[in-house]
């Protein structure tokens, strides 16, 4: 789909910059934005272009990567792409420099699927959260700013002392407060992603690039 088609010509001059997109679209891929063109200047104010980046187990190690993901989510249901559908990744630039990326994942909901995605500086740091789709009658509630501010600047590290079983934990993630108690299964599911989000941008591009020279 072209995020930009059918837009008044003036915006969209204002929005050539952010359109440069490295890699042909895929047939299929796990999670997107659904309007990259307005959603990464959004995520990430500082922005003046992206990259759209796709990687998968496949093309990162095969099975015993996807194990090794597995294991550093100890038992967490989750939602799985084949090895070969790729991930969809958008990398951030301000002028030539790298900012930054963006990134969602699928995880299982109360009604159906959630789409759950970060913006993250170049430490892994949590910029902004953005729900793009959940459903029930509290959906507004998940996608207020006042529930999402609650991960801004947290880290992989924050997650580590939550159980995502038991939805119980010490540290700043379980200081998050559930903004509709009764809808539990979203509120665990939203972390779930996050804490998955962050496990694979870890395995494949924050580890990676520290072991680069």
């Amino acid at each position: 789909m072209n995020p930009q088609r059918g837009l008044p010509s003036r915006r969209l001059l204002l929005l050539l910059p952010l359109a440069f997109v490295a890699a042909p679209l895929p047939a299929a891929v796990s999670c997107e934005l659904n309007n990259p063109a307005s959603d990464v200047p959004r995520l990430f104010p500082e922005s003046t272009s992206y990259k759209t980046l796709y990687f998968s187990f496949a093309s990162r190690g095969g099975e015993p990567v996807f194990k090794r993901v597995v294991s550093r989510l100890a038992g967490v249901p989750a939602l799985y792409a084949p090895l070969d559908v790729p991930y969809t990744l958008y990398e951030i630039y301000k002028g030539k420099e790298k900012i930054g990326y963006i990134h969602g994942v699928n995880q299982k909901g109360q009604f159906g699927v959630l789409e759950v995605f970060v913006s993250l500086d170049l430490e892994g740091r949590i910029k902004a959260f953005y729900l793009q789709r959940v459903a029930g009658s509290w959906a507004n509630k998940f996608t207020a700013r006042k529930f999402g501010t609650q991960f801004v600047g947290m880290t992989l590290k924050d997650f580590a002392t939550f159980d995502f079983i038991a939805g119980k934990g010490t540290g700043r993630l379980a200081a998050v407060v559930n903004p509709v108690p009764e809808a539990l299964t979203d509120f665990l599911g939203v972390l779930r992603a996050l804490n998955k989000n962050l496990i694979l941008m870890d395995e494949f591009f924050y580890s990676a690039e520290k072991k680069q020279p």
